[in-house]
Formats: C-alpha cells, sequence, structure tokens
C-alpha cells in the first residue's frame, strides 16, 4: 500500500480504518497497473494518469467514487454525480462490503473510462476513452 495511503488510513477512527485498509488492499490486488496517491486530500488510484477510483470519508459514512462509475450498470452505485460520469456507494462498516461487488467495480474501473485527465485541455468536455 502506497505510504501517504497508509498514513491518510491510520489517521481515522477504528471502524474507517477497517474499511479503508479492506478497499485500499482489494483495489491495489485488481488495480496492479494503477498510480496511488493523495490527491485533493483523498486516496485517488489512476490508470494511465487518469483517476479511475478513490475514497473519502463524508458525513454520511465512507465514499468510494468511481470516476465513470455512472456507466457500469451497476445499481449498487447509486450516488451519481451531477456533472461528470461518477458513481458511489456509502459504507458505515467493512461488513457492509461485498467483496465479490467490489470486484467487478474494479474490473469495470479498467475498461470503462472517460478521458478526466483531459478535461481542462477540452474546456470541460468528457470523452469516453477506448
Amino acid at each position: 500500500m502506497n505510504t501517504d495511503i497508509k498514513a491518510y488510513n491510520n489517521n481515522l477512527e477504528s471502524s474507517d480504518k477497517d474499511i479503508c485498509n479492506l478497499l485500499a488492499a482489494a483495489i491495489d490486488n485488481i488495480l496492479t497497473e494503477a498510480d496511488s496517491k493523495i490527491w485533493h486530500a483523498h486516496p485517488v488510484w489512476f490508470l494511465n494518469d487518469n483517476p479511475t477510483v478513490g475514497y473519502s470519508k463524508q458525513k454520511k459514512g465512507l465514499r468510494l467514487m468511481f470516476w465513470s462509475g455512472a456507466d457500469f450498470g451497476e445499481t449498487d452505485l447509486n450516488v451519481r454525480g451531477e456533472k461528470f460520469k461518477d458513481a458511489s456507494i456509502f459504507f458505515k462498516s467493512a461488513s457492509e462490503i461485498d467483496v465479490e461487488k467490489l470486484q467487478q467495480w474494479l474490473e469495470k474501473s479498467k475498461t470503462i473510462q472517460w478521458d478526466y485527465k483531459n478535461i481542462v485541455k477540452r474546456k470541460g468536455k468528457l470523452e469516453r476513452l477506448k
């Protein structure tokens, strides 16, 4: 696990730390080619410099967000962004995480991606990556 992400997780309360450690391990195991770092104060994994998945502590719980998740066709990723193609799910305990579904979402995140890396250059217009 990336040392900065490990430090982020270790600064959380016990239940949130358990969630984050489980998520980080699953993400690292499936997105082996991804780069990870703390980005905008939260752990994020990038494929070819494109943000793909990340998590953050919020009032509703621990939010797992997929930048292109709105196109995954997954009803559990039901918190949709208004402007972009992101979709999220919230967890309050590690026991709520369905590891098989998490693995499916992570596999989809490899092949279903919108080009966030070049969004500024395209003046806010997203294009689907192939």
